[in-house]
């Protein structure tokens, strides 16, 4: 079939029958099947990567004054900090961020699910808190968002380009760099899979192959309703009988 628009030929796929139409997209699945599984070990081994002492205190304002690294982890033992680009200099100033940083802002899911996984999203920029502040509320924005005050984005990768550094806090508050990603890898970010999957703990399933004594817990069972997580620390009792008597099992081929 051929569809014009203006001087645009589109050159579409055949029209088949059910039958046909069935066969194609088991064809496809094998692929995206491995794929899957492709991602989950690539995943896998991403845990295991060394990791870097943090050893520079680096500071940021924050809407309640003065915030270091550590402080941006907000008590979660992982951090993410995303480097958004909304300063002077910076394409759409001073009404806007970045085209790009702004869109990757606008299909991040709710953190409450993060947060559940021991896990805080930060946004980091060189505008005033002022700014960020009045751009958060145009554009309906809630992840907590920092002002860059030293050489963060240059020590960390993140000075012309956006990207996201992934950062662990041990148990004496010692910060290790885990996980860096920029680029056309970066485009992805947003949904609550794709930020945990880059995590020095992962999703903290049970399903996941990660080295031993890492946290995990069985799939399903933790998720929640976004304003219900800190009703409790453990599962809902109501949603775990449900996933028992549903016999669910996640499925890895």
């Amino acid at each position: 079939m051929e569809h014009k628009k203006g001087d645009l030929t589109m050159k579409t796929p055949p029209i088949v029958s059910p039958e046909e139409w069935e066969a194609a997209r088991q064809q496809l699945l094998v692929k995206e099947k491995a794929f899957t599984r492709s991602r989950d070990a690539l995943a896998a081994e991403r845990r295991r990567m060394p990791w870097l002492a943090v050893d520079r205190d680096y500071q940021f304002d924050g809407p309640k004054g003065k915030a270091s690294l550590l402080d941006l982890f907000d008590g979660r033992r992982q951090l993410i900090v995303y480097r958004a680009f909304f300063e002077p200099g910076v394409f759409g100033w001073p009404d806007h961020a970045c085209r790009g940083c702004s869109l990757g802002a606008d299909q991040i899911a709710h953190l409450a699910h993060l947060n559940a996984r021991d896990t805080t999203l930060a946004f980091a920029s060189r505008a005033s808190q002022a700014d960020i502040g009045r751009l958060k509320e145009r554009m309906g924005w809630k992840m907590p968002w920092y002002t860059i005050t030293d050489d963060f984005d240059k020590d960390f990768g993140v000075d012309e380009w956006h990207g996201h550094n992934v950062f662990f806090r041990g148990s004496d508050d010692r910060i290790f760099r885990t996980y860096f990603i920029n680029n056309r890898g970066d485009e992805a970010m947003g949904s609550t899979w794709t930020y945990l999957d880059m995590t020095a703990l992962g999703r903290q399933e049970e399903w996941e192959d990660s080295p031993e004594g890492y946290p995990q817990t069985p799939p399903y069972k933790w998720w929640n309703w976004h304003d219900e997580y800190a009703a409790s620390a453990s599962p809902d009792p109501r949603w775990v009988k449900v996933v028992d008597n549903a016999n669910v099992t996640l499925k890895l081929d």
